[in-house]
């Protein structure tokens, strides 16, 4: 009989309609180690007013042999109540009808949490001690500490700030085994002693890493099946992309501003996106009267591979300040970068970095636009053997975080789980 992973992840339903992601690679890969995946999810779609609608607490769908459960919740748009409210609706409702789920698709033998806030991880917990079963949580933003970072009212030494970080310990000591998405994010643990190592309470061997990926073959098949056509792309200027939200916090001015310094280069920088500010910065493009960096718009995510194939130079465009980037980057933009096989610039200087293990990019510490200008034409300057061999470590590099990869260490999780909850139990 094929044993049962329930994942559980508050927005896996972008993975539903979007067939593809973390989760959904991981499910797809797991059936052919002969597991049986179920993703559990909300049934709201992240900062939309929108949701799937079904009658009753819950709907199990299955697309690509997985089941898809997805659990009725509120609609929920900023960081305000709405949101607070949508996810203890997540929390409240995958504990009070996880058991008739099981009577519907079978019970779980193993449970893999996946936080983007930490509720889901203390549901999962909950509901595998009632299954009598293992759980791995899986941290993909450290919370507190990502809250303690955006927020001017909210510091850790506050009562709930305290609250917060005596949770997060709570459910890192409980939890059976540990996967980080970042390579250092195990240094959080270890700067507040938490690990058995140091006098603490949480074993050092349970906690792993496993970094966000790409599937390089459903890459290559949208390059071919999903050929992107644009006068602008397919210029014979040099072409540097950016892919994703326009937003204070992704700092895409930089850009605008880096386009500045390039008016007289054959050099064309495309963005590829939507977001708040994205009317904004139009409007100073057209003052500026720029004509070498173009507002692209949303499109589809199948056009994403043909367009990061044909770029010469992808951007991975951050704040500096915004975010402790001392951990990694675990972006799912880099690996589709990386599988592109285009040489990547970041504009913010990361720990762990992929960029500079695998020497397929640089990064610039905290990057001014002037700066920014000036990578951009060493990229385009370089010789066509050292841009070539940047390329190739590129699509060294992702083939290294594919998620047949990946999955096999994801296996090797759920094993240490398995043997570790048998011990336990003899």
């Amino acid at each position: 009989m094929k044993k049962k992973i329930w994942i559980m992840n508050h927005y896996a339903n972008e993975m539903f309609i979007n067939e593809g992601g973390r989760h959904y690679s991981f499910a797809k890969n797991l059936i052919n180690f002969g597991y049986e995946p179920i993703i559990i999810c909300a049934s709201s779609f992240h900062n939309k007013r929108e949701k799937m609608k079904f009658n009753g607490p819950f709907s199990i769908i299955e697309k690509d042999k997985i089941n898809f459960v997805f659990i009725d919740t509120s609609i929920a748009t900023g960081n305000g109540t709405a949101r607070i409210k949508n996810m203890l609706d997540f929390y409240l409702k995958t504990k009070k009808y996880s058991k008739e789920i099981s009577e519907k698709i079978g019970k779980p033998d193993i449970i893999l949490a996946s936080s983007v806030h930490p509720l889901t991880l203390v549901s999962g917990i909950k509901i595998a001690n009632s299954f009598n079963i293992p759980c791995i949580c899986e941290i993909r933003d450290l919370w507190p500490e990502a809250i303690f970072s955006f927020s001017n009212k909210l510091s850790e030494n506050s009562f709930f700030g305290k609250v917060l970080v005596k949770g997060e310990y709570w459910i890192y000591k409980n939890a059976d085994a540990l996967i980080f998405t970042k390579e250092g994010d195990t240094d959080y643990l270890k700067d507040r002693r938490w690990m058995k190592s140091q006098g603490g309470d949480i074993k050092d061997e349970k906690c792993f890493y496993i970094n966000n990926g790409v599937e390089i073959d459903s890459f290559n098949k949208n390059i071919s099946d999903n050929f992107y056509l644009n006068d602008h792309l397919d210029s014979d200027e040099f072409v540097v992309v950016y892919t994703g939200a326009i937003r204070p916090v992704n700092n895409v001015r930089k850009l605008v501003e880096a386009a500045s310094c390039l008016v007289d280069e054959k050099i064309k920088i495309l963005v590829f996106g939507d977001g708040n500010e994205k009317q904004a910065l139009e409007a100073e493009i057209v003052s500026k009267n720029l004509k070498n960096i173009i507002f692209m718009g949303q499109v589809e995510k199948k056009y994403v591979p043909s367009i990061l194939k044909k770029s010469n130079l992808n951007i991975l465009n951050y704040s500096q300040t915004n975010y402790n980037w001392s951990r990694g980057n675990s972006s799912n933009k880099l690996f589709e970068y990386l599988a592109s096989g285009t040489p990547v610039l970041s504009t913010v200087k990361m720990g762990y970095s992929i960029l500079d293990k695998y020497n397929c990019g640089t990064e610039i510490f905290d990057a001014k636009p002037e700066q920014i200008a000036r990578e951009i034409l060493f990229f385009k300057n370089m010789s066509k053997k050292d841009y070539e061999k940047m390329s190739k470590n590129a699509l060294n590099a992702a083939e290294e975080f594919d998620y047949k990869i990946l999955t096999n260490k994801l296996i090797t999780v759920i094993n240490y789980t398995n043997e570790r909850a048998n011990t336990e139990n003899d």
